[in-house]
C-alpha cells in the first residue's frame, strides 16, 4: 500500500516560523479571534506561501507542526485549570459509583462530556473537508469579519430582558467588574449542550472557538468571567484529543525533518497560552468582548481587500 507523499517535505519550516507561529498560536487559540483563521493571514501577510499550501493540504509536514501547536495549548490550559480539573474528575467518578449528580464538581463533569460530543463527532466527520475548502486567505478574512459580528451580537443580547430574566430565575452573582451572572453550576445539561455545540463553529477558518463558546454561554446567563472558564474547560479536551488523535503525524512521514521545528514551536505555544489564560481571567472580570469585536471586523474587512486586490 503506497503512503502519501507530504507536501512541500523539501522546504522545511525554519525555526524562525516554527515560533512566531507558535507564538501566534498560543495567543490566538485562546483570544476569541480565531488561531486558525490568524496562521491562515499571518502566513498571507508575511509571504510563507509554502505554510497556506501545506494549512490546506491532505498531507503536509505544516499538519505535524499544528499538532504539536495544539498538545502544548491543551497542556498548558490543563497546568492552569488543574485544580478544577482535579475535581472534576473526582466528581465522576464519585458520579458513577452513586449513579446521580449531587454535587457542582458531578454536574460540571457531566456537562463538560455532554458538551464535547458535538463538536466531537463533527470534527471526526467534517474537519478534514472544511480545512480544505475554507483554510484559504479570503475565506478566512471573511469569517474573521464574522466573528467579529458574533461577539458583537453577543454582548448586545446578553443585555436583553430576556437573558437578565433567567439569571434571576437563578442563584447569581456580582463581579468585580458589577457583571451579574447566574451561578456556572446551576446551568443545565441541555445548557451545556448547547454551549459546547458552538465549539463547531471554530471548524471554520476566522471563527473563535473560545469566542463562539463565551457568546453561547453569555447568551445563557453566564458572566464574562464564568463563559470564559466554562469555554477553556470544554475546549481542553477537544484540543487535546484531536492532538492525541493526529499524533501520528508528527511521528509518522510528515513530521520527517520537522520534529525540532515542532519541539520549538510547541514550547513557545505553550508559554503563550499560559500567559494568555492568566491575562484574559484577569481581563474578564471587568471588561467585555467588544474591543476583540472592533479588532475582527476591522482586521477581516482589510484582509477581505487585500486578499482580493
Amino acid at each position: 500500500m503506497m503512503h502519501a507523499v507530504p507536501v512541500f517535505a523539501s522546504e522545511p519550516l525554519t525555526y524562525l516560523q516554527a515560533i512566531v507561529i507558535g507564538l501566534l498560536q498560543g495567543v490566538t487559540e485562546l483570544f476569541p479571534i480565531s488561531s486558525l483563521g490568524h496562521s491562515v493571514l499571518v502566513a498571507k501577510l508575511l509571504g510563507w506561501d509554502q505554510l497556506l499550501k501545506g494549512q490546506a493540504a491532505d498531507e503536509s509536514f505544516y499538519l505535524a507542526f499544528l499538532v504539536g501547536l495544539h498538545c502544548a495549548t491543551a497542556l498548558a490550559l490543563l497546568v492552569f485549570y488543574w485544580r478544577d480539573w482535579r475535581r472534576v474528575i473526582a466528581g465522576f467518578f464519585a458520579s458513577l459509583r452513586h449513579r446521580r449528580v449531587d454535587t457542582p464538581d458531578e454536574r460540571m463533569a457531566w456537562l463538560l462530556i455532554i458538551g464535547t460530543i458535538p463538536v466531537g463527532i463533527v470534527g471526526l466527520l467534517f474537519e478534514h473537508q472544511l480545512r480544505v475548502v475554507f483554510a484559504k486567505p479570503t475565506a478566512a478574512a471573511i469569517f474573521l469579519t464574522i466573528n467579529g459580528l458574533i461577539l458583537f451580537a453577543g454582548e448586545r443580547l446578553r443585555k436583553r430582558s430576556e437573558v437578565r430574566a433567567l439569571v434571576a430565575s437563578h442563584t447569581h452573582h456580582t463581579d468585580p467588574g458589577h457583571d451579574v451572572g447566574r451561578d456556572l453550576e446551576t446551568l443545565e445539561m441541555r445548557e451545556g449542550l448547547f454551549i459546547g455545540s458552538a465549539q463547531i463553529l471554530a471548524l471554520f477558518a476566522g471563527i473563535s472557538r473560545s469566542g463562539s463558546t463565551m457568546v453561547a454561554g453569555m447568551l445563557r446567563g453566564l458572566d464574562h468571567e464564568d463563559a470564559l472558564r466554562f469555554s477553556f474547560m470544554l475546549a481542553t479536551p477537544v484540543i487535546l484529543a484531536a492532538g492525541v488523535y493526529k499524533l501520528h503525524d508528527i511521528t509518522g512521514v510528515n513530521g520527517a525533518g520537522v520534529r525540532g521545528q515542532i519541539l520549538v514551536g510547541s514550547v513557545a505555544a505553550a508559554i503563550a497560552s499560559y500567559i494568555t489564560v492568566r491575562w484574559l481571567t484577569k481581563y474578564f472580570e471587568t471588561r467585555t468582548l467588544t474591543p476583540f469585536a472592533i479588532y475582527c471586523v476591522i482586521a477581516g474587512v482589510f484582509m477581505t481587500i487585500y486578499t482580493l486586490v
